[in-house]
């Protein structure tokens, strides 16, 4: 089956629901038994671990089971479950795979929060929390130690955009005995199937893409059969739950993922192309580029991109720059990405170890949204204008 009839087809279950196209949204806590023997069958079910089984609120609806069915097919994994957040789904994620003791290797170009959760909440739990290069490829065996229960990956890197050989690195360590946990909120589960690459379990931002319309937070931890029952229990532990709601959000906006990305990469590459023409711009790190130095690894493992790049300025003013955001009128400013509209946030990687920032102008995170994208480069045309303006008044 393809994968945009896939996106359609996944997690839907009419005949379930009178023939409901949508699953419908199942608001619940208590959830009532007929009889005792019933409440004790259902246990029984829930602790063989079958599947689309509703006991309490917490651990799920249907509506919740609809998503989690229809993620997990698509990304390849063998069980999702849905947390109230990315964040969260990256907390439940490592939190289940480590222990007092244990080594993690988390990319040098993670998330920030998830980072932070690394060095301030597990380090204090006793976990050595350990930084890497990550262009290191299979070279990140030297960093391998017999405690190392976990190899951390996010490619493209958040801000700077590094493709990582995830292959390669779930080869070094799957030697050593350690999962492979993935961030693949760039790649979505419609442009990169991590488990197909080796990854053990992925997390989804599903507040991103899935849900598409910047108006949910919700994440996804995916995981394969062998760390399912360790991601299952420590999610359910943690109390991680989101609401039915922002879930259905979701579910409505996976079904329109295939027609919404495709606009956005190619709106996005047109964007950055026309970027990288700019005098005022010294670098554009979009992987689809063929400029960018990881360009081969994204055509080999990636079938598309979305609208979601980051541009560097030359070096100007403070009062430069500010001019540039405040006289953009299509590009917002604001944190996250994955809606409908364009955003342009101006950011510097000050928590890197690994590798050195070499850029000494601003960086711009952009998200390329729906916008026609010849609009949006008029936009950014005013916003160059208004930063040349400010410089020569500073100059």
């Amino acid at each position: 089956m393809k994968e945009t009839t896939q996106l359609i087809a996944a997690g839907r279950h009419p005949e379930r629901f009178a023939g409901m196209v949508n699953t419908p949204v199942f608001r619940a806590s208590t959830i009532l038994f007929p009889t005792l023997a019933d409440w004790e069958k259902t246990k029984k079910r829930r602790a063989a671990d079958e599947a689309g089984v509703s006991t309490y609120g917490r651990f799920g609806t249907p509506t919740h089971h609809a998503l989690e069915e229809a993620i997990a097919e698509l990304e390849g994994g063998y069980r999702t479950l849905v947390c109230p957040s990315g964040l969260a789904a990256g907390v439940s994620a490592l939190t289940a795979l480590l222990s007092a003791g244990d080594h993690v290797l988390v990319t040098d170009s993670s998330y920030s929060p998830t980072r932070t959760f690394a060095t301030r909440v597990l380090a204090r739990y006793g976990v050595e929390v350990e930084a890497y290069d990550p262009c290191c490829g299979a070279g990140i065996a030297s960093m391998m130690r017999p405690n190392t229960k976990v190899v951390y990956v996010e490619s493209p890197g958040s801000e700077t955009f590094e493709i990582q050989d995830i292959p390669a690195i779930a080869e070094v360590a799957h030697r050593h005995g350690a999962a492979v946990v993935m961030d693949n909120t760039w790649g979505t589960p419609l442009f990169y199937k991590p488990f197909a690459h080796g990854v053990d379990v992925t997390i989804q931002a599903a507040t991103k893409y899935i849900v598409g319309h910047s108006d949910a937070m919700l994440g996804t931890v995916t995981a394969n059969e062998k760390y399912w029952p360790k991601i299952k229990q420590t999610t359910y532990d943690l109390g991680q739950t989101a609401g039915p709601d922002d879930v259905y959000l979701a579910l409505r906006g996976l079904r329109t993922l295939s027609v919404r990305l495709h606009q956005h990469w190619s709106s996005g590459v047109l964007v950055a192309k026309w970027l990288e023409s700019r005098p005022e711009v010294e670098a554009v790190m979009h992987p689809a580029l063929p400029s960018h130095p990881d360009h081969a690894l994204w055509k080999r493992d990636f079938s598309g991109a979305c609208g979601l790049f980051a541009m560097v300025l030359k070096p100007v003013s403070p009062a430069a720059v500010e001019a540039f955001i405040d006289n953009l009128a299509l590009f917002g400013l604001g944190v996250s990405w994955g809606g409908f509209e364009s955003l342009a946030l101006p950011f510097t990687p000050g928590d890197r170890t690994t590798k050195r920032w070499n850029f000494s102008g601003q960086g711009i995170r952009i998200h390329v949204g729906l916008e026609d994208p010849h609009d949006l480069i008029a936009d950014l045309e005013k916003g160059f204008a208004a930063l040349a303006r400010a410089q020569a008044k500073a100059a």
